[in-house]
């Protein structure tokens, strides 16, 4: 029996210029006990058909036709009281940024208790229980002392599965997960797929899964629907849409991403990004036309309609044939990274931090311990490991905003691991640092140009004109219009944003490069882009880079060595390929094994508790 099912759905947002279409010609069902994945870029309508369902659109965004009928009722003329009354119990819905879904000023204990109380779950020793054994259920450690923690004392991972015990802890009919495995670790994301997995086969939980991971997508769902502009692109089963994709644009975002086995190829990077609200009521024809590979004149004579494109599937493209002859671009040539004198060096790098725990009593935690390694010029370097394995500590002092224990770090000839300020200077001069987070790394407040030259600023350059041409000849070689530099960042996307990061780093001709998770939650169109751009930058100014990410497919794309930390030290290091391909240590095999296949027809199988796996390895040395 079907859980949900969507007929014609439509949704419109009421805006200054008037009603625009968001979500149109809407078709699917979910069954109980299967997951349907909703995939594409940001804009596509993903989390808007997640909130729909959940009845949590924004204001002035309304369903205005079609029916979605949950469990036989429809919940888009259902009573508010009655829709409120589902929400929590038959309806669950965990959102993408786990923090913003936990209250800060109240513990995990009082929070969960709070939803118990609203399922009425007996008296408050009863609640208590149910508590622990929700904790429990989600593999979380030490369930009965996590209930006194506050969620900012938990990992992102934690938190996470903190709202999906309580998701499933009224056994919803339905589970919406918008982005619940978006920016974290590939063990955390291995996790939490698996939690849903098992939850659902338990309880027989019809879920939405919202993802932008499309190899993740292939594994854990059972069907698929494409969107792009708010039109359903392509539906039907998981693996068959991605093993022969049949619209242009699945095509095209599978070319986006960086493979993790065979040899490296090029990544497919789509022109321009997605029509927003202002331009899509607008548009005529087929709405992905103006990036289509394969578009004709044809395309742009109305929306396409639904064809078959084999069993079970529908695309929305009059050249589905064709969608098969679009290739990826020919990779670019590797550029050898001159193994002369190392341009950075670091010798048993240790950095220790003690933290004040109250009643005069200290602790101290090594989050880096004895790191040792050369980087060359024109050489790229990833460094790899989960959240709190010491990575972004490395980058920090190698940038100089956090200042070494103990060992040396050379830039250029020159140790800088001490305070002096003549050799701080020359660090500053060498080594410039990419942001994770674009939003919060760029000044709303201060417009591009300026925010590119802010180094040339810091250095006494007070002409404008100066700065502003500096600023204009930076963006074009970002890929930006020189107009940009006139703009404030609430102007541009994400990965806009990411590139002006991009050029301030590059205002003072750095030789090396720190770039940390800067393609993090991205979508795969984005991080294609910046990628290649990467590449193309190496070729034209041969710096270096030392690039931190969780994502291994990205790692090795781009990077020539790759360092594997835990728990603050480096316990496999060497070429990124040898690495990937024959991994020595438990701990590396493990974060491979959590990384979904290439192929959509593979099965995926992560290995054990990454905690698991290296006591083990540790066990059988022993023996």
């Amino acid at each position: 029996m079907d859980t949900l099912i969507a007929r014609k759905v439509a949704v419109t947002a009421e805006l200054a210029t008037g009603p625009v279409p968001v979500i149109r010609d809407l078709d699917f069902s979910v069954p109980a006990g299967r997951i349907l994945g909703l995939v594409g870029e940001s804009g596509a309508g993903k989390s808007m058909i997640g909130r729909a369902v959940a009845q949590l659109l924004p204001p002035h965004f309304a369903v205005t036709g079609g029916e979605m009928m949950f469990d036989g009722q429809d919940l888009v003329r259902m009573p508010a009281l009655t829709r409120r009354e589902l929400l929590g119990r038959e309806i669950a819905f965990v959102p993408q940024e786990p923090l913003s879904g936990l209250n800060p000023v109240l513990t995990i204990g009082q929070q969960i208790d709070e939803h118990l109380k609203r399922l009425k779950t007996g008296g408050r020793r009863a609640r208590h229980e149910r508590a622990v054994a929700m904790l429990d259920e989600v593999h979380l450690p030490r369930p009965a002392e996590l209930l006194s923690k506050y969620p900012h004392q938990l990992s992102g991972g934690m938190c996470q599965r903190v709202l999906i015990a309580m998701a499933f802890a009224s056994r919803p009919k339905l589970l919406v997960a918008d982005e619940p495995t978006t920016a974290l670790d590939v063990t955390i994301q291995a996790r939490i797929v698996n939690l849903i997995a098992e939850m659902k086969e338990r309880d027989g939980t019809a879920v939405v899964f919202i993802t932008h991971d499309l190899q993740l997508a292939a594994q854990i769902c059972d069907d698929i629907m494409v969107l792009y502009a708010g039109r359903p692109a392509e539906y039907g089963p998981a693996r068959e849409v991605f093993a022969r994709p049949a619209h242009p644009y699945t095509r095209c975002l599978q070319l986006s991403n960086p493979a993790m086995s065979g040899p490296r190829r090029g990544l497919y990077s789509l022109p321009e990004r997605m029509p927003g609200l202002s331009v899509l009521k607008d548009l005529d024809g087929c709405l992905f036309a103006p990036r289509c590979p394969k578009v004709v004149a044809d395309c742009e004579r109305g929306l396409p309609p639904f064809v078959p494109a084999g069993d079970d599937r529908l695309a929305a493209c009059i050249r589905t044939e064709t969608t098969p002859s679009i290739e990826p671009p020919p990779a670019l040539a590797a550029e050898a990274p001159d193994l002369g004198t190392p341009i950075l060096s670091t010798t048993d790098l240790t950095k220790t931090f003690t933290i004040d725990t109250g009643f005069f009593r200290k602790h101290r935690v090594e989050a880096v311990k004895g790191v040792s390694f050369d980087l060359h010029q024109n050489e790229f370097i990833g460094i790899v490991g989960e959240s709190g394995s010491g990575k972004s500590t490395v980058a920090r002092m190698l940038c100089g905003l956090e200042r070494p224990t103990s060992g040396s770090l050379v830039v250029a000839g020159t140790d800088v691991s001490g305070s002096d300020e003549a050799a701080r200077a020359h660090q500053r001069a060498h080594v410039q640092m990419v942001f994770q987070d674009p939003q919060s790394a760029l000044n709303p407040r201060r417009r591009v140009g300026s925010i590119v030259t802010q180094a040339m600023e810091a250095a006494g350059e007070r002409d404008w004109a100066t700065r502003l041409a500096r600023a204009e000849a930076l963006l074009s070689e970002i890929g930006l219009p020189p107009e940009a530099a006139t703009r404030f960042p609430t102007q541009l996307s994400g990965g806009q944003k990411q590139r002006v990061n991009i050029a301030r780093a590059l205002c003072v001709a750095p030789t090396i490069l720190v770039a940390d998770e800067i393609v993090s939650g991205l979508d795969v169109s984005v991080q294609a882009q910046l990628l290649n751009l990467l590449l193309a930058l190496r070729r034209q100014r041969g710096f270096s880079m030392l690039l931190i990410s969780h994502d291994l497919s990205v790692v090795r794309y781009l990077c020539d060595r790759v360092l594997i930390m835990y728990r603050g030290e480096v316990v496999e290091s060497g070429p990124t390929a040898e690495i990937f391909d024959a991994p020595q240590h438990p701990y590396t095999r493990t974060l491979l094994s959590a990384v979904p296949p290439d192929d959509p027809t593979e099965t995926w199988t992560p290995l054990a508790d990454i905690e698991d796996a290296v006591a083990t390895a540790a066990l059988n040395a022993h023996a």
